[in-house]
């Protein structure tokens, strides 16, 4: 479709207002379109109007999406939900992408900062010093990996 690469194309050169008003129009005129819609939500949330990315996001998620789509609108959704106050919808959306995308390092990195929202601050850190000691590549906290990792869900202990 033309139009929805011209839109994705003026994204990529910073004419963000020109790109949403395309994408806007191309979700008018095909509203089952799970492609359209997800550009569209992304549109809206590079925006910062976040509100107006949430139906445009779950319609998406809801039609069908590639793989790679889906991952990027359940990581957009989630984020979505989080900025907007809805942490408990942003961790539905959240899990059910993790069910998913087990392996999705941005995912579970977002989803930290819900649970960090959600006051469940233990799972939050186990999550982020987990990611952090298995992708780092600063030599000195590779020295520490095991350790990292092994109190990583042992924060409250005492020894």
């Amino acid at each position: 479709m033309k139009k929805l690469e011209e839109a994705i194309e003026l994204r990529k050169e910073g004419k963000l207002k020109e790109s949403n008003e395309i994408l806007i129009n191309l979700a008018k005129d095909y509203p089952d379109n799970s492609v359209v819609n997800y550009q569209c939500a992304w549109s809206f949330d590079v925006l910062g109007l976040e509100k107006e990315a949430v139906p445009y996001y779950e319609k998406a998620i809801s039609i069908g999406l590639s793989e790679k789509d889906l991952q990027g609108a359940f990581l957009g959704l989630g984020s979505t939900y989080r900025t907007l106050g809805q942490y408990q919808k942003s961790k539905e959306v959240f899990e059910k992408g993790l069910n998913k995308f087990t392996e999705d390092r941005a995912m579970k990195v977002f989803y930290a900062m819900t649970l960090y929202n959600l006051n469940e601050h233990s799972k939050a850190m186990e999550i982020l010093l987990t990611n952090l000691a298995q992708t780092s590549s600063d030599k000195n906290i590779k020295t520490y990996k095991r350790a990292i990792e092994f109190y990583s869900d042992r924060l409250d202990e005492i020894w």
